[in-house]
Parts: structure tokens; C-alpha cells; sequence
């Protein structure tokens, strides 16, 4: 069988498609061609209707157990195989797959600041003219009746950063010494340390990668009559004909576009009070402290799960045994 050896399983919008390319110029580590082949998402074909954009997205899937095996057949003698969708985390059904199959496989999890991540992912949608709401606290007090009707987890803006529920759950069935989880910070401020830890997490040489490639920046386009129109011909076109439609749209939009605007505290304060008593869970299970991410601005960010000793960081600063 070629199935993977590791996973990095969350989050979206947080650096994992770069992650992804880094780690794949590691000689000793062979990560797959389609870079989020989301089988453990469903357990046959995945749906074929759901919100703005969806149907192209669910086409992309790779469910087929020969199709998924094959991504990794190329693998050189010796090499680790591995993949990254980083809806596994957020899907509690993925995770019960993923152990089903490969209980022995090493979990990678980037966090990233929760209210920071459902605005990234907001911006992506409305930067594609997919999203119809032009504020993303808005958008997120959607988020139930979107879910309600079958819309994707990429639209899940809220869901996807409740991380403490979904590891907690993680943890019910891997073993910590199993799972790496790391701050998108650190992979943003410090990716030759990220990219060691994680090197020594699955048991390769350190030292062979220290580059994270640059993230795509999505861009803003600004609000008015021409991003209206050009939007719902977007959504008009995703409807009708797809992509072949919907991509030179979604260029024409973007090429005004400036730099994603960050949020008020006022907004923040509104999206925190979906977060708050997740983050608090989260330092109760992580045994880290995240409480910086309830504060205006997150900046700060230091490795945690896996460390050299084999031992847990304690929120005191004293390691903590297993």
C-alpha cells in the first residue's frame, strides 16, 4: 500500500500550502503532487452542490483509494510520504478516517490566530467575488444558516478556528507524541526553527530545508459598483458554466486590488466573542498559553507540542511530562 506516513491536517489560511512546498524539497520526504487531496473528507464521492464556488472545489477531490495511493507511488525507496488538507482538523470525521486506516500516521497543525484566520479566509472569498457579504462580521453571523444548507467548510469561518474542541478530540484518538502542533508565526517569523522541529518530529535530518516559500497575498478589491456587478457575474458564471468563466473574472476584479485592510477593535472584540471560550479550552488542552490572541493584535507565537526532550511546555515556562 502507498498511503501516507504524516498529514499536515490545519488549518486554512495558514501558510500550508507554502509549508507544503518547503517540505517537499526535503530529500527525505516525498509530499504528494495535488497538494490537498481531501480524502479523508468524505467516505465515497463528495457532494456536488453547496455554496459559491463549491461545485469546482468538491470536483477536485481525490476519493478514489487507488487514485489516493497513487499520489504517493512515486515515493524514493526510504522517503516519507505525505499530504496536506488542512480541513482534517476542523472535519471530526476526517480525523476518525485518518485513524481507521493509518493509526500510526505523525499529525502536523499550524495554528493561527482565529479571528485573523476567518478574516484571511473572508478576504479569499470576497477577493474571488464568491462572497456576497461585504463585512465579514456579517458574513461570519451567517455562518449556521450557510452551514445549514450544505455550503463547504471553507465557508465555515467560525468552525474552522474553534481548535480546542477539534483537538481535543484529536487527542481522544492519537497520542500527543503523535501530533506536532506550531503557531503560524513561527512559520512566518522563524521557518528554519519551524521547519527543524518539524524535521525532528518525523524523524529526518534537520538543517536540508530553512525557506518557507511567499504566501500568495490575497488582495482587497474595493467595495462599489464594479466589484457588485463583476460578483455576481462570478456567482452567475460558477452556477452556469464554472471556472472557465469565473477565473478571468476573478483576475479582472483582483487587479485593482489593494492590501487586505486589518480589522478594527471593534471588530475584533465581535469575532472574539466566538472564539473566547475555545481559546480557553485550547490552553487547557494544549497546557499552552494563547491568551495574546484576545488581544488587539496577535503577534507573538512559540512552538508548541513536540519539543526535543520529549516534554510539554508548562504554561509556567517549566516543562511538563507527558
Amino acid at each position: 500500500m502507498s498511503l501516507p506516513d504524516f498529514l499536515v491536517i490545519g488549518v486554512p489560511k495558514a501558510a500550508t500550502t507554502a509549508l507544503h512546498s518547503a517540505l517537499a524539497r526535503h530529500p527525505g520526504l516525498h509530499m504528494s503532487a495535488v497538494k490537498e487531496p481531501k480524502f479523508f473528507l468524505t467516505d465515497g464521492p463528495p457532494p456536488t452542490r453547496g455554496g459559491p464556488g463549491d461545485a469546482e472545489t468538491y470536483r477536485e477531490h481525490v476519493w478514489r483509494r487507488a487514485d489516493y495511493e497513487a499520489l504517493f507511488d512515486g515515493a524514493p525507496p526510504g522517503a516519507l510520504r505525505g499530504e496536506s488538507t488542512p480541513f482534517y482538523l476542523y472535519d471530526l470525521a476526517a480525523q476518525r478516517r485518518i485513524h481507521a486506516l493509518i493509526p500510526r500516521a505523525r499529525l502536523i497543525v499550524v495554528l493561527r490566530d482565529p479571528v485573523e484566520r476567518a478574516h484571511s479566509n473572508w478576504t479569499h472569498l470576497w477577493s474571488a467575488g464568491l462572497e456576497p457579504i461585504d463585512d465579514v462580521v456579517r458574513a461570519c453571523a451567517e455562518e449556521g444558516r450557510r452551514v445549514a444548507a450544505g455550503w463547504a467548510p471553507f465557508w465555515h469561518y467560525v468552525g474552522l478556528g474553534r481548535y480546542g474542541a477539534q483537538l481535543r478530540h484529536l487527542y481522544t484518538l492519537f497520542p500527543r507524541e503523535q501530533v506536532l502542533v506550531f503557531r503560524y508565526r513561527d512559520l512566518v517569523d522563524r521557518p528554519e526553527v519551524a521547519l527543524d522541529r518539524i524535521c525532528a518530529f518525523l524523524g529526518v535530518e534537520q538543517g536540508l530545508v530553512g525557506e518557507v516559500p511567499r504566501e500568495n497575498v490575497t488582495v482587497h478589491p474595493p467595495e462599489g459598483r464594479r466589484h457588485r456587478v463583476l460578483s455576481q457575474l462570478v456567482r452567475l458564471g460558477d452556477r452556469v458554466v464554472g471556472q472557465s468563466l469565473t477565473t478571468p473574472l476573478e483576475r479582472v476584479l483582483q487587479r485593482k486590488g489593494r492590501a487586505r485592510e486589518p480589522l478594527t477593535w471593534a471588530q475584533r472584540q465581535e469575532l472574539l466573542s466566538y472564539f473566547a471560550a475555545d481559546i480557553a479550552l485550547l490552553q487547557d488542552v494544549t497546557e499552552e498559553d494563547f491568551s495574546d490572541w484576545l488581544r488587539p493584535r496577535e503577534r507573538s507565537g512559540g512552538l508548541v507540542g513536540v519539543r526535543p526532550t520529549g516534554q510539554r511546555q508548562a504554561r509556567n515556562g517549566r516543562p511538563k511530562g507527558e
